[in-house]
C-alpha cells in the first residue's frame, strides 16, 4: 500500500476504501479510527443519513453530493471493521445488494415470460418472503422485522402497513379521526385524574400512534409531515422575533397575549 502522505482523491471507490483501511491501521492510522466499533460509529450512519434528507428538503444539490459522500464513508467503515473481522468485505456488501435488486425485479431482470408479466401488486412483499423462507426466518407474526432503533412515527407507520396486510385496518380516514378523538378523550380523562406520568406517557404514545395511523390513510409520510411542521413553526418564531424587536422588544419580555397577537400577525403575513 502506498504510504498515506501519497494518497490522493479519486473518483475510484477503491482509493475511499484504501483511505478507511489506513485510518483504521493499528499501527500508523487515526488513534480515534482505530477505537471505533460498530456501536460506536452508528449514531453517526444515522445521522449521516439524516443530513442527506435535509440537503434534498432544501434542494442543495452540492450539500448533496457532499453528504452522500459522509454517507458512502459510514458503508466503507462498517464494512471494514467486518473485514478485519473476517465477516465480510465491501465487495461482499455490493455483491449482496445487486443478487438482491436483480433477484427481486424480475421484471426488469428476468427472462421474457417474466418481464412480459410486469410487477403484479404484492410480488415484492412475496419475494421478500420467499427470501425470509429460504433462510428459515418466517416470522412468527405479521408485525414483526419493523427495526426497533427507527424513528417511532417511521416505525409506526411500518406496524401499521404490516397489520393492515393481514387485514387489521380501519375502512377509511374517518374511523381514524374518531379514534383520534378517542384517544384525546381518554388523554385529558386521565389529566382530570391527575394521572402520574406513567399513564400521561401511555396516552401520549397512543395519541401519536394514532394521528400516525391517521397520516398513513391520507398517503401522507408523518416524518415528513412533521419536520414541515418543524420547519414552519422556527420559520414563523423567527417571523415573530423580528417584528418584536422593530419595536425594540424580545419574547421575554412580552405576555403571552402579546405574544399570540404578533404570533398570528406573522402568521398572516407569510399567507398574505
Amino acid at each position: 500500500m502506498p504510504k498515506q502522505s501519497r494518497l490522493a482523491p479519486s473518483k475510484e471507490i477503491n482509493r475511499l476504501i484504501e483511505i478507511m483501511r489506513a485510518l483504521r491501521d493499528p499501527d500508523s492510522g487515526c488513534p480515534w479510527d482505530i477505537e471505533q466499533t460498530f456501536s460506536s460509529i452508528a449514531p453517526y450512519t444515522i445521522e449521516e443519513a439524516y443530513e442527506v434528507a435535509e440537503a434534498i428538503h432544501h434542494g442543495d444539490m452540492a450539500a448533496l453530493k457532499d453528504e452522500l459522500g459522509d454517507l458512502l464513508l459510514q458503508l466503507v467503515y462498517h464494512a471494514q471493521m467486518a473485514a478485519e473481522q473476517d465477516a465480510f468485505d465491501f465487495g461482499d456488501v455490493v455483491y449482496a445488494i445487486t443478487e438482491k435488486m436483480i433477484r427481486r425485479h424480475p421484471h426488469v431482470f428476468g427472462d421474457e415470460t417474466a418481464r412480459e408479466a410486469g410487477m403484479v401488486k404484492g410480488m415484492w412483499e412475496q419475494i421478500k418472503a420467499d427470501e425470509r423462507d429460504g433462510r428459515g426466518k418466517k416470522p412468527a407474526s405479521a408485525v414483526e422485522g419493523v427495526p426497533a432503533a427507527l424513528p417511532a412515527l417511521t416505525r409506526a407507520l411500518k406496524l401499521q402497513k404490516k397489520a393492515a396486510r393481514v387485514g387489521f385496518d380501519w375502512d377509511d380516514a374517518r374511523q381514524v379521526i374518531a379514534k383520534l378523538r378517542e384517544e384525546i378523550d381518554e388523554l385529558e380523562a386521565e389529566l382530570d385524574q391527575g394521572g402520574k406520568i406513567e399513564q400521561i406517557r401511555e396516552e401520549i404514545g397512543d395519541l401519536l400512534f394514532a394521528v400516525a395511523n391517521l397520516a398513513r390513510h391520507l398517503a401522507v409520510d408523518p416524518e415528513a409531515a412533521l419536520r414541515a411542521g418543524n420547519a414552519k413553526f422556527q420559520r414563523r418564531f423567527k417571523a415573530m422575533e423580528a417584528r418584536l424587536a422593530l419595536s425594540g422588544r424580545t419574547p421575554e419580555a412580552c405576555t403571552l397575549v402579546e405574544l399570540e397577537a404578533e404570533w398570528q400577525a406573522a402568521k398572516a403575513a407569510e399567507k398574505a
